[in-house]
């Protein structure tokens, strides 16, 4: 009787595939990648486990081709993990498995690890080459002390002798290089009071599953806590797995990082390494001491785990918008769970489905209300009225009153606006015409030409990426005067040089960052070389410059009247993360908002830097209002070229829908944003106040989503949505 396995593969089709093993082949190990034919195609698959039987005739089910034994099986703990988001968050397990994978493992073609350190053998060490090969006892000699890289190897022009020590014995490569050995815990400052309670709590927590929320306000010393326990976790022999929302935080919490624990082995994943390296680093993973990185490292191979810290857990970016819409945070609990290790949530300003846990005791509320730095407060947060107020493209009078005296004490400013480019959108004052976007609902945003850019004017659209050469006059009525309406950073930055001739002005935003300029632009910050830094979001959290005492926000009002329910939130978490940048050490901050709604409650509460009064504000009318997180919410979205289509979809498919009591299915709405890349967006909201009655919903409604044809709409469920 032929082996029969069951092999997950990357497809729509939520089900595995039966495949026969070639005679001879004996086993395969669960969660071995193969090669398999599908279709016209070939595929990699991941192999879950034998078949006991099939519903197609054993003698017409198609061969494995081959096993990919050049690269490693994924752990049962990993496959543990997507069974899990594949039940919770209705997605095909095939797909979920190849999409924690690095690209270059996904594919079928021949893969080779680069094995980058020299390293001596046994036998190499205890060599004794012939006197008269001088080269090669110098270079045992060197390796007995650190192994060498290959570009170590190739500068000191010894590459040749390295591979007379390979082909002797004395020597091997590695992919990964040894520890080296672990000395005492660099620079650990003294606890706080609140540190040392903290710790007190936690440590005994270890070896255990349980969520702790960690309320730290900016500065408290969040980091220094995760430092204290993940040094616990390491003494152990244990891993540390620490999730960050920004790739922009990433080097600098692992130079951080490394120069707290040297000698141990760290390894980074995001998006924004080399296919390369990703590939390497996430090989490197299951030896490594600490893994730092963003949203998808919650699927990397950690054999050892201990202790998992979300950091910044409230953070959009935990969320995938996208092909698998799963929240980061909420995976990272749920391996927690399955590996009985801790998990560790930190936040200045917790989600309110966090808080809300915590409150319920559900999860474990530590608090961090002062500054770690004794001589550090929490900024004063003024509020400059603009209803009497004229502004100069974008600035009231106080605001540039307070740059012009920060820059005169030598002291650092940040000027923060949440919208890159020069301005919003093009306007035509005679016809009111203003610059749309021919594939979006949106507006195409204004870039202007800079001295770092080869590029003239254009016009971009920062949803579907379409852009396109500045109109020598509109397009509507043929006038030439085209105005920039509203600011961006880059006309921010240009306002400002004309204002502040003898500042030193940085723009931070996509348009100017590349992950490797943090570092650089760290450096220049602490040496001084900055006055003023002006950008979006990427300066809002995780930086810590000790001379900055002046945060300026602007232009925030628009999240006051959104018809997004999470917006005042997300703006308050914001507005607090952008203030914690200022007064950070021994210099007082001063933090100065504009709005036209200075008695509004969020920025009553934020004057008093008062997180858990507003948040049980926001809980109360939650409640009142049941929404999230009082009840549990699934999105059915559909795009197709046609609004008709995509509604008429969502249609049919709440005809198919089960009666189950409790789940509520509301009216199909065109989305907030109904055209994005000419497609046309639908959704339809299912909403009940019990999480298993709403996942039984969706376990029988999927199926029957499958069925409705014509297929004219594309579709996605969304579980636990963030963002309409």
């Amino acid at each position: 009787m032929p082996s029969l396995i069951q092999v997950a593969l990357d497809t729509p089709l939520d089900r595995l595939f039966d495949y026969r093993l070639p005679d001879g082949w004996g086993s395969v190990q669960p969660g071995s990648l193969v090669e398999v034919p599908f279709g016209r195609t070939l595929q990699v698959g991941v192999v879950l486990g034998p078949a006991t039987d099939s519903a197609i005739q054993v003698d017409k089910l198609r061969k494995v081709i081959r096993v990919l034994d050049d690269r490693p099986a994924l752990t049962a703990d990993i496959l543990r993990l997507a069974q899990f988001c594949a039940d919770y968050y209705h997605y095909p397990l095939g797909a979920i498995l190849l999409a924690t994978l690095p690209p270059r493992l996904r594919n079928a073609t021949p893969f080779v690890a680069e094995m980058p350190w020299l390293m001596l053998t046994d036998a190499g060490r205890a060599a004794e080459p012939p006197a008269r090969a001088k080269a090669q006892r110098a270079l045992l000699d060197t390796l007995r002390q650190a192994p060498w890289t290959r570009d170590e190897l190739r500068t000191h022009k010894q590459s040749r002798h390295a591979a007379a020590l390979v082909a002797a014995g004395w020597a091997e490569w590695s992919r990964a290089a040894p520890p080296a050995a672990v000395t005492q815990t660099a620079g650990s400052p003294p606890a706080t009071a609140e540190q040392a309670a903290a710790l007190a709590s936690l440590l005994p927590a270890l070896g255990q599953f349980g969520v702790h929320l960690i309320h730290g306000v900016t500065g408290s010393g969040k980091t220094e806590l995760y430092l204290r326990l993940i040094d616990a976790v390491l003494a152990r022999g244990l891993q540390a797995l620490v999730l960050i929302p920004e790739i922009a935080l990433t080097p600098q919490l692992e130079q951080h990082f490394r120069r707290r624990f040297p000698g141990r082995r760290f390894a980074t994943l995001h998006s924004g390494l080399a296919e390369g390296a990703r590939t390497e680093n996430w090989l490197a993973a299951p030896d490594c001491d600490v893994l730092l990185g963003t949203r998808l490292s919650v699927f990397a191979p950690l054999p050892r785990l201990g202790l998992i810290v979300v950091d910044e857990e409230h953070d959009a970016s935990f969320k995938q918008q996208d092909g698998l819409r799963y929240s980061a945070r909420d995976v990272a609990i749920a391996r927690a769970k399955q590996g009985n290790v801790p998990v560790l949530l930190g936040s200045a300003t917790p989600s309110l489905e966090s808080y809300a846990q915590a409150q319920n005791a559900r999860y474990q509320l530590i608090e961090l209300k002062q500054r770690a730095i004794s001589q550090a407060q929490l900024p004063a947060i003024e509020l400059v009225d603009l209803k009497h107020l004229p502004l100069d493209n974008g600035l009231s009078r106080p605001a540039v009153q307070a740059l012009t005296d920060t820059l005169a004490r030598g002291e650092q400013s940040l000027v923060f606006l949440n919208r890159r480019g020069y301005a919003p959108a093009l306007y035509c004052p005679s016809c009111a015409w203003v610059s749309p976007c021919p594939r979006c609902s949106a507006r195409l945003v204004f870039h202007r030409a800079t001295p770092h850019s080869t590029r003239s004017h254009r016009l971009k659209c920062h949803h579907c990426g379409f852009e396109t050469r500045i109109p020598p006059e509109c397009p509507s009525c043929g006038n030439p005067d085209l105005k920039a309406l509203g600011q961006g950073t880059q006309r921010l930055e240009e306002t400002l040089t004309a204002l502040l001739p003898g500042a030193r002005i940085r723009r931070i935003d996509r348009d100017t960052m590349r992950p490797r300029a943090w570092a650089e632009l760290g450096e220049a910050v602490h040496g001084g070389e900055i006055d003023i830094l002006v950008g979006t979001q990427m300066l809002a959290k995780g930086h810590d410059f000790p001379n900055m005492t002046l945060a300026l926000i602007l232009d925030t009002d628009g999240a006051l009247y959104s018809p997004d329910f999470r917006a005042t939130e997300r703006l308050f978490a914001q507005l607090m993360q952008v203030a914690g940048r200022a007064g950070r050490a021994d210099k007082p901050g001063r933090v100065l908002i504009q709005t036209a709604f200075p008695d509004h409650p969020l920025f009553r509460h934020l004057q008093r830097h008062d997180y858990s009064g507003y948040a049980r504000t926001l809980l109360a009318e939650r409640k009142q209002l049941e929404l999230p997180p009082f009840t549990r919410q699934v999105l059915l979205r559909a795009e197709a070229t046609t609004m008709d289509a995509a509604l008429a979809f969502l249609q049919r498919a709440a005809a198919l829908a089960p009666d189950i009591g409790g789940v509520s299915v509301f009216a199909a709405t065109p989305a907030p944003m109904a055209r994005v890349a000419n497609l046309e967006r639908a959704q339809r909201l299912i909403q009940s106040a019990s999480r298993q009655a709403l996942q039984a919903f969706v376990r029988d409604w999927r199926p029957q989503l499958d069925t409705i044809r014509p297929r004219v709409a594309r579709w996605s469920l969304d579980v636990d949505p963030t963002s309409a």
